[in-house]
């Protein structure tokens, strides 16, 4: 257990397994694999619709029909209704490496050659296999597919080459196909009877006849690699669509057997599945590259269009930072992308332009990853800005220019930013100013120069004049920083030396030593602490203003790759190679948690609100998720769940939210609304102490308590009711003296009535006998001194209803009954009274509370007043209420006098 506990991943589209696709009524849907688990896109928008549960191993083959899902890891298979896990069938030896929708079966197939056949209806009473084919010794399958018309039967394809007839249902083969000397990368039936398209490992495309065992057309892909996928057309176009290893999509047109158009720069990688929907021109394709892509044909030369697309990083991040208080995360990869990352929506998520790279890739006839820019290797921004300029600058890999990003538009700027210096060196480390205005550039040559984001251009260079060249260092700048009000600059080189300028007259006030090399440098604003890392593996925090170290921490056995500053200062968090995230105390100076994950952090970030921890990892895709248990467990205490010294070893966050492959509930990321990607945080079943909490009731609820006799008036009808014209003949009436239609009830209506009024005489003469629901809880609830289960009972009465309960209370005066004192309804308003300083001393749903204790007085406020036994009630009461009330009324008078200052405070 530790400070941080894994929530989820986010960044992943799609895995190197193929998709399954399916039709709903009429929507499309499609099952992807994201490593251990699966996801569910909606095709009309690719929205996220459903996130499966962790899986222990990485899926290998997957297949959907309807609500069902079949993931297949390792020798398993488990089936899936909706996001529950109902069975998992484990006959196979082997792993499983495909997979394929038979009818009401699923047939498996193992490495080995096993072919299980398996019923998935019923299937809580029956997890055997229904029937078991064993291939030939020397046949390795490499695909499997149904011929349309083809009953019972399944096209096998081997990696030696040849393809194999099965009739399933007898378990025998019926034919074999020689082939073509190259292995079968996939197999797809096409709209005409009896002809098949066979991709092989060589790049040929065979067009076959199954019937005459014939072949008619092939065709040969004129890049290298092989053919991994292949989809016909169904909407009458005799076109045929295959794509291979090297990431370009082919068109080919079956009648003039000849290519037609060529989709270069489709994927990044090798193209996994390729799928024409039926009776439409759409085509959509998914890559090893971490991307699902639709194109549509529907341009006048005939070539495909990118219609829509869902992507990710396809090589590990190596920058991230939390934006727009902890609501984004902006991530840069070796990929040459940078990424925008929403944590409350997923399908906000984006990639930043840099400007038509598709044209400009396909004027020059060069991939796009050649004009897109080099790696990032450092990035800041400054929120303050976002809507006036550019207010991202990025430092990329050998790059001798900074760039710079208008993230209100998610595009590159217009200034780039370019040093004066007469050496072109590489820029390595970057910072803007707390204003927004000002952007420090620091190079591999020790250059340091200032640029204005508005307008790009230079405002001066840091030069110290002791140095060689009047550089501000002799070696390599590692880091820059800006204090909060742009009085100071603080610079590192690698050698060791750090120094503080003077923003504005850009001349050196003081500097020191390290006393080791320097590999990286952070800031916090606030306190003004200098954290850094040096090549000894320690981290060394220094008081700008002091000029002198203050802490130095000791820990990590390997080179640390990132660290950051909680926002209120007090925690330094650290990662390195080791496998550590080490959480280090700056004020008790001593290191408070740590966890070791299995594959080692290279960049991490804690939210504004120090609620989530974004990590980064080696040979990982994605940017994962960590909750900060300080947060949420309502604990004051950290030393009750941190580490403190001790190492803990922690599974890396999975894909959904419930990491536990094992629990079959609907995860948080991803249901039928596909906007509940959001940060949840657990649910507290206790009080904090000294605060008070919400009903989270929506605010007409409550409200309409207070003012409910309004909403009456405001509701009186306007005319009186009308009489019916005329009523039904076969209902019987009865006469009556102003003439108004009446109903002559029934006889079994009339006993009703009668065992009614028999029944309520007899409760009148039992007082004690508590007549409604309400009273029956409250008087239960008092009895038991929890009052949770009448809470929530009368947070879910309309105000209506919970009006007239507390109206059945009141006391009328009748000489025949007796005493007021004695009567039931005192009792249970003092009941009444209990509950208002049970739950006002608590602070339990306060708002919500405080609309019924001024409905309680309003209706019963004459008689709390008539009696000593109740006034004494309600002073205690006002006793309980009135050290809340002094509290949140002087928090809101400051709220108020910090609100007024600013408004006229003259900047």
């Amino acid at each position: 257990m530790g400070i941080f506990e894994p929530f989820r991943a986010i960044g992943y589209i799609t895995s190197n397994v193929p998709y399954s696709v399916q039709r709903l009524g009429t929507e499309n849907f499609v099952t992807v694999s994201v490593g251990k688990a699966w996801q569910i896109y909606d095709c009309a928008k690719l929205t996220l619709v459903l996130v499966g549960p962790q899986l222990p191993r990485k899926i290998r083959a997957l297949a959907s029909y309807r609500d069902y899902t079949f993931a297949a890891y390792g020798n398993d298979i488990a089936v899936y209704k909706r996001a529950h896990q109902v069975a998992t069938w484990s006959r196979h030896s082997e792993k499983v490496n495909h997979l394929l929708l038979f009818g009401d079966h699923i047939l498996s197939i193992d490495i080995k050659g096993n072919l299980f056949m398996w019923a998935f209806k019923g299937i809580e009473e029956n997890l055997a296999p229904v029937g078991h084919i064993l291939l030939d010794g020397k046949f390795t399958p490499s695909c499997i597919m149904h011929p349309d018309t083809y009953l019972n039967k399944v096209i096998i394809g081997s990696q030696e080459g040849s393809l194999q007839l099965w009739n399933v249902s007898s378990k025998k083969k019926l034919y074999e196909f020689k082939g073509w000397n190259s292995s079968i990368c996939c197999c797809v039936s096409s709209p005409a009877l009896d002809v098949v398209a066979v991709g092989c490992g060589d790049g040929n495309v065979h067009v076959h006849n199954l019937k005459y065992d014939e072949e008619l057309i092939t065709f040969t892909h004129s890049t290298r690699g092989a053919v991994t996928a292949l989809s016909f057309r169904t909407d009458g176009q005799p076109l045929l669509a295959s794509g291979g290893s090297s990431g370009v999509i082919s068109i080919w047109n079956l009648e003039k057997r000849k290519l037609q158009s060529v989709v270069r720069d489709a994927h990044d990688s090798s193209i996994v599945s390729l799928h024409f929907f039926a009776n439409e021109p759409v085509l959509m394709s998914s890559s090893v590259d971490n991307s699902i892509k639709m194109w549509i044909f529907d341009t006048t030369d005939g070539d495909p269009r990118l219609l829509r697309f869902r992507s990710g990083h396809s090589a590990p991040p190596r920058c991230v930072r939390f934006y727009a208080n902890g609501r984004h995360i902006l991530s840069a990869g070796q990929d040459r992308a940078f990424r925008l990352f929403s944590v409350i929506q997923d399908q906000q998520s984006r990639e930043l332009s840099q400007r038509h790279v598709s044209k400009r890739a396909k004027k020059l006839r060069v991939k796009e990853e050649e004009i897109k820019l080099k790696p990032v290797i450092c990035f800041d921004f400054a929120e303050i800005r976002e809507r006036d300029w550019c207010n991202v600058v990025t430092c990329h890999m050998d790059t001798s220019r900074a760039y710079v990003w208008r993230l209100q538009n998610f595009v590159i700027g217009e200034h780039i930013l370019t040093p004066s210096t007469s050496e072109r060196t590489p820029i390595k480390a970057c910072a803007i100013s707390a204003c927004g205005n000002f952007a420090f550039l620091g190079t591999e040559g020790g250059w340091i120069e200032r640029f204005n984001l508005q307008s790009g251009q230079s405002r001066g260079s840091y030069g110290d004049m002791s140095e060689s060249r009047n550089y501000a260092h002799d070696s390599e700048v590692v880091g820059v920083a800006c204090d909060a009000t742009n009085s100071l600059m603080i610079s590192a080189g690698y050698h060791g030396d750090i120094k503080v300028w003077d923003f504005k007259g850009r001349h050196l006030k003081s500097r020191w030593d390290v006393g080791s090399s320097v590999v990286k440098i952070g800031y916090h604003r606030a306190n003004g602490l200098l954290a850094t890392v040096s090549d000894d593996m320690v981290i060394r925090v220094f008081d700008v203003v002091a000029l002198r170290m203050v802490r130095k921490f000791e820990g990590h056995t390997d080179r640390v790759t990132d660290m950051c500053f909680s926002e209120d200062g007090k925690w330094l968090l650290s990662s390195s190679m080791d496998g550590t995230l080490r959480v280090w105390d700056v004020i008790l100076a001593r290191q408070i948690d740590a966890i070791h994950v299995d594959v080692s952090i290279t960049a991490l970030s804690l939210s504004p609100n120090m609620d989530v921890l974004a990590t980064s990892h080696v040979e990982q895709n994605g940017v994962y998720l960590w909750v900060n248990q300080a947060m949420f467990s309502g604990s004051s205490n950290v030393d009750s769940y941190a580490s403190g010294k001790n190492v803990v070893s922690v599974k890396l966050p999975a894909v959904s939210s419930n990491g536990d492959a094992d629990n079959d509930s609907d995860n948080a990321t991803g249901n039928q609304s596909q906007n509940k990607d959001t940060v949840g945080a657990p649910r507290l079943d206790y009080q904090i102490p000294d605060l008070v909490t919400l009903s989270l009731l929506p605010k007409s609820q409550w409200q309409s308590l207070i003012n409910l006799d309004i909403i009456k008036m405001r509701n009186k009808p306007i005319e009186p009711p009308k009489k019916p014209e005329k009523a039904p003949f076969f209902l019987p009436t009865v006469p009556t003296l102003s003439g108004d239609i009446v109903f002559k009830p029934s006889d079994s209506t009339l006993e009703e009535k009668k065992e009614n009024r028999e029944a309520l005489g007899n409760h009148t003469r039992d007082h004690n006998l508590p007549a409604s629901k309400f009273l029956q809880l409250l008087k239960t609830s008092a009895e038991t001194k929890s009052f949770a289960v009448f809470t929530k009972y009368i947070k879910d009465l309309s105000p209506s209803a919970l009006d007239m309960e507390l109206r059945m209370l009141q006391i009328v005066d009748d000489e025949d009954e007796q005493e007021p004192e004695k009567r039931p309804e005192m009792h249970f308003i003092e009941l009444l009274l209990d509950y208002f300083i049970h739950e006002t001393s608590c602070g339990n749903d306060y708002e919500f509370i405080q609309a019924v204790i001024r409905l309680f007085l309003k209706i019963h406020g004459e008689t709390v007043r008539c009696r000593t036994q109740l006034q004494n009630k309600a002073k205690e009461l006002l006793e309980v209420h009135s050290p809340t009330w002094q509290r949140i009324d002087k928090m809101f008078q400051s709220t108020r006098c910090m609100v007024s200052f600013f408004s006229n405070a003259q900047f």
